[in-house]
């Protein structure tokens, strides 16, 4: 990954510091799993248990390439989905290490204007130009990471 040249150099930033807050998050969510956290009540099906936090970081790290590969008009990459809550523990190293696989390839040609001209409106429906898409990307695992050590040293 480190030897691979982007026309952007941006983008290879990003992707190489979402390679690594990912596998940062799955580490600091198996310390929470080890020591018994429960994640705070709420209504969303995101947080309902740690199976379900993993879930949602990997589903949406998925998500993000997915949609720049759309918007961007480049090839499917095809991604098999994100396993369920019920085997995400168990299947969590090899779909990540095959997820951030995916990642590496796809954004290498893209300019810098690319990646900042035109937004595009999420599925979420906020607007994001390919780098802003990319730092959301770096920064939804260290979110995560913090909210984990957060419940970790209470």
């Amino acid at each position: 990954m480190r030897s691979l040249t982007y026309k952007y150099r941006g983008a290879r930033a990003t992707i190489i510091l979402h390679e690594r807050e990912m596998r940062r998050f799955l580490n600091i969510w198996r310390e929470a799993k080890g020591k018994g956290i429960i994640l705070p009540v709420t209504d969303d099906s995101s947080y309902k248990s740690l199976e379900a936090l993993l879930h949602h970081v990997l589903r949406a790290s998925r998500g993000y390439i997915i949609w720049m590969c759309q918007v961007l008009n480049l090839p499917d990459l095809e991604i098999r989905k994100t396993p369920g809550t019920d085997t995400i523990e168990a299947e969590a190293d090899d779909y990540l290490e095959y997820l951030l696989e995916r990642w590496k390839f796809p954004l290498v040609d893209i300019t810098e204007e690319q990646a900042h001209i035109p937004t595009y409106t999420s599925r979420w429906k906020v607007e994001y130009c390919i780098d802003s898409m990319l730092e959301h990307a770096v920064m939804h695992p260290i979110r995560h990471s913090f909210q984990l050590e957060e419940l970790i040293a209470s």
